[in-house]
């Protein structure tokens, strides 16, 4: 009973300094007055949205007369593998950006359901076509939810008496297909074009190989297509040049065929050898070859070690199992112990009977096999022979798009609030730019800034004391006061205990307990003398004391604790003073 009290008291004593710690904690929250923090809101002055003069084929700031050019489509989705029709019930609207808003009153064209599917055009004044022609096609994407799974590309269609508004549908033939697209791990900016075959008359996708990646940002990004006549194509993200290459190259399927193809009526020779190598023929197996010999021998050169115990089992009875209470012999027959592994043989080479080991044969060769020689009568590999590709054709010029009559967005997304604005299609790269620097260039850095103010603060680590929380970090808050005290103590014993007096009265709590803690072990058998108890009352009243002083000496420590952190704060990293 003497050590269950005499552990008692040292759980007591060591809780005492997290005690004291913690009730100078709580005494500095409740002392502090909470500031409101400064709204991150940007006020950066924004410019107000003015309609750019600048012309083109066609030319989309989605002002107020907008649904006089634009037309949801009320279709049906085509697709053959689907067991259920879809319909694009998505909504649209055109309003301004609901995040991180560029320029006041500047308005766009935005999706307004997630997972849906979506589809809206808008015919051309007239046909456009690029014959002699450069073709540029730039517009802005504002992902404002960002995008996991969705398209936000748009398509140029082709010109012909069927393009009906209200019929646009993924069925509706067009000419190119341009704008980021992403969902999981694809993340591209397509570039694809129906390129007409002049021999058949049917139309075939070219698809752009390594497509550059969108950029998924709540801000807006301007993508920019610049094909030029000479076939030559460039894709530039923000301005910046992300692709370039040439429409004969960088697509697939190439837009031309091949000159000469395999004939299909060819059919390899029944006496056409294919085999390079083969076994050598004159090879004979040497006569002294075994292929019966065994890969490994019994180790005669080995001998028994001289601790092998031959005469002790392996395994033994466990000499500390016991037969459970409810064991009844009739019913569950004799009970035998568990075997455990003999701890004889754990200090020794091995036990029981000793047996030569195992070594590799020497003069094992395994089975025989001739060597490989060139094969005279090899061919090589067998290619059926080339014939003119009946279907091929030249087209040098596929820059020449079919004429194109409107623009649409038919898209499916899991995320809402895609915004698309300052759509430019025609042939001037200067007037792209000129549109660029009107709109986006202004419109940029204001959306970072306002992207960077609503970034939450990073959370700083707190570096003294008297800024980390109890409760945030325990074991640091502690050694933090621990090393201060320890600092003071070398400079001023007594400034020490006076400053922090709850760290002074937790060390001495805990050797008092140490050293009343050892005297009750050793005196466990035996009442304990006078003298111990008169150190035990002793320990006790000075446990009491403490208490009291970390009350009184809590206002003022915790000021001068504070300003001695300041101070080693601003000290090199040379050792304490």
């Amino acid at each position: 009973m003497r050590v269950n009290g005499v552990l008692a008291t040292a759980l007591c004593s060591s809780a005492a300094l997290l005690g004291q710690v913690r009730a100078l904690d709580v005494l500095d929250d409740t002392s502090d007055t909470t500031v409101p923090e400064p709204s991150t809101t940007s006020e950066i002055e924004k410019p107000t949205f003015t309609p750019s003069k600048i012309k083109a084929d066609f030319f989309e700031q989605f002002t107020d007369d907008w649904t006089s050019r634009w037309s949801p489509s009320h279709a049906k989705k085509e697709d053959s593998k689907a067991t259920e029709e879809w319909a694009y019930v998505g909504e649209w609207a055109v309003e301004e950006p609901t995040v991180f808003r560029g320029i006041e009153g500047d308005k766009g064209l935005v999706v307004k359901n997630p997972a849906a599917h979506h589809a809206i055009s808008a015919k051309f004044p007239k046909k456009i076509d690029n014959k002699g022609k450069d073709l540029v096609i730039q517009y802005e994407v504002k992902l404002q939810n960002g995008l996991e799974c969705g398209g936000a590309y748009m398509k140029l269609l082709q010109d012909n008496k069927k393009l009906h508004a209200e019929e646009f549908s993924n069925a509706s033939p067009y000419i190119i297909m341009f704008g980021p697209d992403k969902c999981g791990a694809t993340n591209k900016v397509h570039f694809i074009f129906r390129h007409k075959n002049p021999k058949t008359g049917e139309y075939e996708e070219k698809h752009l190989k390594s497509a550059p990646s969108a950029k998924i940002t709540k801000t807006t990004n301007l993508y920019t297509l610049i094909v030029k006549q000479n076939n030559d194509f460039e894709i530039l993200i923000n301005g910046e040049s992300s692709k370039t290459g040439n429409l004969l190259e960088d697509f697939t399927p190439s837009v031309n065929p091949e000159k000469e193809i395999d004939d299909p009526k060819d059919s390899k020779p029944d006496n056409w050898v294919d085999e390079a190598r083969i076994p050598d023929p004159e090879a004979t197996k040497p006569e002294d070859w075994d292929e019966n010999a065994p890969f490994e021998v019994v180790d005669e050169e080995a001998t028994k070690p001289d601790d092998w115990l031959e005469d002790e089992p392996t395994m033994i009875p466990d000499p500390e199992a016991e037969k459970p209470e409810d064991w009844d012999d009739e019913e569950d027959g004799d009970w035998i112990p568990p075997m455990v592994a003999n701890p004889k043989c754990e200090e020794v080479s091995g036990c029981g009977k000793w047996e030569s080991p195992m070594k590799k044969n020497p003069d094992y060769k395994g089975k025989w096999t001739p060597e490989y020689i060139d094969n005279p009568a090899y061919k090589g590999v067998w290619k059926p022979r080339k014939i003119a590709n009946p279907d091929f054709f030249e087209d040098k010029t596929p820059a020449k798009f079919e004429p194109m009559g409107a623009i649409g967005f038919e898209i499916w997304t899991m995320q809402n609030d895609i915004l698309f604005d300052n759509i430019y299609i025609g042939h001037s790269v200067e007037d792209a730019e000129k549109l660029k620097a009107e709109t986006y260039d202004i419109k940029a850095p204001i959306e970072k800034a306002e992207e960077d103010a609503a970034k939450p603060k990073p959370k700083e680590t707190p570096e003294l004391a008297s800024d980390l929380k109890f409760m945030d970090d325990p074991v640091t808050y502690i050694r933090q006061k621990v090393d201060l005290f320890w600092t003071l103590v070398q400079k001023d014993p007594l400034e020490a205990v006076k400053t922090l007096p709850e760290v002074a009265g937790g060390i001495g709590a805990v050797a008092v307990t140490i050293i009343a803690l050892i005297i009750g072990v050793v005196g466990m058998s035996a009442a304990p003398p006078p003298q111990v108890k008169k150190a035990a009352e002793k320990a006790k009243q000075t446990a009491m004391d403490t208490k009291d002083q970390v009350v009184d000496a809590a206002t003022t420590g915790a000021e001068k604790a504070q300003a001695e952190l300041n101070k080693r704060t601003t000290r090199s990293s040379g050792p304490a003073e």
